[in-house]
């Protein structure tokens, strides 16, 4: 650059000096003095195509458009049209020009890298491998091939297989070589499930812009939502990932702190990507549409889209608790319970979100004791306070008299309040009407006057009474 500022000083230096200092300034970055040497050159097609990258970094759609139309069909300017279609997202598009011009020049080897990133983007990691596979057979040490081929080992396969091939990119690498370093230390914490994230990302955020979306995602994974809100309020998305990130990260943080402003963000977020051309028939796309419904809780048009895409998650934790919700929510509680017990994760079967669905599940299904045994499996808090509640009412209200007795006497243990004593008191007479009507043993008559002398009130002496006297005259003995 210092060169080329010398020689644009001089008296009579060749014209082509400004367009050659443009090209340096743009490659350091320094892009509006790139476009001010740029302008002072003579017309050329390298110029236009300075102009039209500079209009793209400027996000200047007008100029954009200007200088697209001085694009001519030649290879030059066709490969730098594929460059910016792949920098605006349009993969398919850039995909075209660059098998366009592969047919006429086998040669251009390295063509084969760039369609395989394309196909990577668009999520078809298989086509992206075989076509990366015809670069690497003539060149099988490119550091940007190989990181790429680890990748898409990492998508199709996991984190171990990427790893491995990442290995070969290292051993191959000398002690010298500096180049894609970081790119190589970034993948690596990706690969390993965020391990080492905290040391190796946060040098990197301004380096790779990936760092800082993994970085978001650890920290959700950590259930560090305000750490993950705070590296991502001020990024200005214009990827469909990033929009989906902070999508996530607000949702994350709407639900945290109950505030519908930062859900009411999330569900534009989650709108913007399911219902745009490019993305709404890719399977992110419909995950999106089903989350823009899911917080809007119009869980029949959630079950549309998941039902859509569920042959993709079939193992997959996070997928099925959002699906078994639904599927409760919408009354098909039969399913609700198959979906909610594939769930492995540890961390969402201890979830009291879980718990509850799976309690309401295991009632509406007809599996009270099932429902009551989850209730036994907690430690006593706030939420096992809750899960009784909903056990108690649920129970009552679906006939299940004799858990809805149960639950309403531990209620009532915990907390004197005298509408836990009405329920336990309504609860023991729909035991006994049960009783009266043959659609339960009489036997469980004895397991009712213990829960009803556990209450001081005096309503409970004239029920007892009225329940001894007809075991007497039934010979059930209590």
């Amino acid at each position: 650059m210092e060169e080329y500022s010398s020689l644009s000083l001089k008296e009579g230096s060749h014209p082509d000096v400004w367009v050659g200092l443009s090209c340096t300034c743009f490659f350091l970055g320094m892009y509006k003095e790139s476009e001010e040497a740029a302008l002072k050159a003579p017309k050329s097609r390298l110029q236009n195509r300075l102009l039209f990258h500079l209009a793209h970094k400027f996000n200047d759609e007008k100029k954009l458009m200007n200088f697209h139309q001085n694009l001519q069909d030649v290879t030059e300017d066709q490969l730098s049209l594929a460059s910016i279609h792949y920098m605006r997202s349009h993969y398919q598009e850039a995909i075209d020009i660059y098998k366009r011009i592969l047919l006429d020049n086998r040669e251009f080897l390295a063509l084969n890298v760039y369609v395989s990133l394309c196909y990577y983007k668009l999520d078809y990691y298989d086509v992206s491998q075989e076509v990366l596979a015809v670069y690497l057979q003539h060149v099988p040490d490119s550091t940007i091939a190989l990181n790429l081929k680890a990748c898409n080992h990492f998508r199709l396969y996991n984190g171990k297989a990427a790893e491995a091939e990442l290995k070969t990119l290292i051993d191959i690498a000398s002690t010298s070589f500096d180049f894609a370093k970081e790119l190589i230390q970034h993948n690596l914490v990706v690969f390993r499930g965020g391990e080492g994230a905290l040391q190796v990302l946060p040098p990197l955020i301004d380096v790779i812009p990936e760092a800082r979306l993994n970085l978001v995602i650890y920290y959700l994974r950590q259930d560090d939502v305000q750490e993950a809100y705070n590296l991502i309020k001020d990024m200005e998305p214009s990827t469909p990932q990033e929009y989906i990130l902070k999508g996530v990260v607000n949702a994350a943080l709407g639900q945290e702190m109950g505030s519908r402003d930062h859900l009411k963000i999330a569900q534009q977020f989650f709108q913007l990507v399911g219902g745009s051309a490019s993305e709404c028939d890719t399977i992110p796309g419909r995950q999106c549409m089903a989350s823009c419904f899911f917080l809007l809780k119009q869980f029949e048009d959630v079950l549309i889209y998941l039902n859509s895409v569920k042959s993709y998650f079939y193992n997959d934790d996070m997928f099925n608790f959002n699906y078994a919700q639904a599927k409760a929510a919408v009354g098909n509680y039969k399913e609700a319970e198959e979906v909610f017990l594939l769930i492995q994760s540890e961390k969402i079967r201890s979830d009291y979100t879980y718990l509850s669905w799976l309690c309401r599940c295991y009632i509406m299904n007809k599996k009270p004791r099932q429902a009551w045994e989850l209730y036994l499996k907690m430690e006593t808090s706030a939420e096992s306070f809750s899960l009784l509640q909903l056990i108690a009412n649920e129970c009552y209200k679906m006939g299940q008299f004799y858990y809805s007795a149960k639950a309403f006497d531990v209620l009532e243990r915990l907390d004197p309040n005298p509408e836990f004593w009405e329920g336990k008191r309504g609860a023991c007479v729909g035991i006994f009407q049960m009783i009266l009507a043959g659609k339960e043993p009489r036997e469980t008559l004895r397991e009712v006057l213990p829960l009803l002398r556990n209450t001081g009130n005096p309503q409970v002496e004239y029920i007892i009474r009225i329940l001894k006297k007809w075991g007497k005259e039934n010979r059930v003995a209590v």
